[in-house]
């Protein structure tokens, strides 16, 4: 994977081989970065395929159709959200993007059933839902794997995270950009940090996605190759202090032929259960970097502030 500026590359099977190793190296790359492309994981190509062309099949759809999937007022957490709806933090032009939003399936019988909302499916596929949580189940798998070995790297039990994101508010998103010409002014996606815990990202079809780097250079990020690019979100830099930055990305607007095209990704969006306090860490305390919230909050409360910020709430 074409990574430039140093951004490395960690393989996950070395997870199982020395965890403390593991984690230490991933410290160090989000530390850096924020960064980190992970090989070795072993999610089956066809899962991501299906996926992928999931993707493509529903948004080819008529604009109409589309649209029905739409809940105004749902803040964009379920189903579809058209082309112009979710604008950058402080931006002043909406992204050039729409999207399909799958969160985690539970039981009737499930407490935590009532705290989230239901998925929608579309009536048009048949294996829809089949191909989302196929993908869905092998993100959050990962997920939770690199998560053991930041713990780790954090002071913490490796099982710390578990069972604060087991039953975690998690989204998979379908993405696509349509066609540059066919869209208003304004990047794809224009600079951001994400909200969540990390944020694990499959090979997009198409190059776009920039790095903003500490001393405020953009760097592009190669995301077509197998490897998934993972990035640190706003509730894991607030919960360690940002010992662990949330580094601000965007997807460029291409030029030439490429502006002519769709580009499509799957982002998976790693997130706490809504009930989680994010309370910062007292190993990421010094007298050098004192804790920056004192006052502790509940990810679904944190979660609610920021879809506002971004115009879904």
């Amino acid at each position: 994977m074409s990574l430039p500026d140093g951004i490395p590359t960690l393989n996950a099977t070395d997870i199982e081989r020395n965890l403390e190793l593991f984690g230490s190296a991933l410290g160090q790359a989000w530390k850096e970065t924020g960064f980190v492309a992970i090989t070795g994981h072993g999610i089956e190509e066809s899962v991501i395929t299906d996926c992928l062309n999931a993707a493509q099949a529903f948004f080819a759809l008529p604009r109409p159709t589309k649209q029905k999937y739409w809940l105004d007022g749902g803040g964009g957490q379920r189903g579809y959200t058209p082309l112009g709806i979710e604008t950058a933090k402080d931006a002043n032009t909406p992204d050039q993007k729409e999207f399909w939003h799958v969160g985690r399936e539970f039981a009737d019988s499930d407490p935590k059933k009532k705290s989230m909302p239901d998925n929608i499916w579309p009536d048009e596929f048949a294996s829809f839902k089949s191909t989302c949580q196929a993908f869905y189940d092998s993100m959050d798998g990962l997920g939770r794997k690199l998560l053991s070995a930041i713990a780790v790297n954090l002071e913490q039990e490796p099982g710390f995270f578990e069972h604060r994101v087991a039953q975690g508010n998690s989204i998979l998103r379908l993405l696509h950009y349509p066609p540059c010409s066919e869209a208003s002014n304004g990047e794809r996606a224009a600079p951001h940090e994400d909200i969540n815990v990390i944020t694990l990202l499959v090979g997009a079809d198409q190059a776009g996605l920039e790095i903003q780097t500490r001393d405020g250079a953009w760097i592009p990020v190669d995301t077509t190759s197998d490897a998934i690019v993972c990035n640190v979100g706003d509730m894991l830099q607030r919960l360690t202090n940002h010992v662990l930055p949330s580094t601000t990305h965007r997807v460029v607007r291409p030029t030439g032929d490429a502006a002519k095209t769709s580009r499509y990704s799957i982002p998976y969006f790693l997130h706490f259960a809504p009930d989680v306090e994010i309370k910062t860490l007292t190993s990421c305390t010094t007298p050098q970097n004192p804790d920056r919230y004192e006052t502790p909050i509940t990810a679904q409360a944190f979660l609610e502030q920021r879809l506002k910020e971004i115009g879904l709430a």
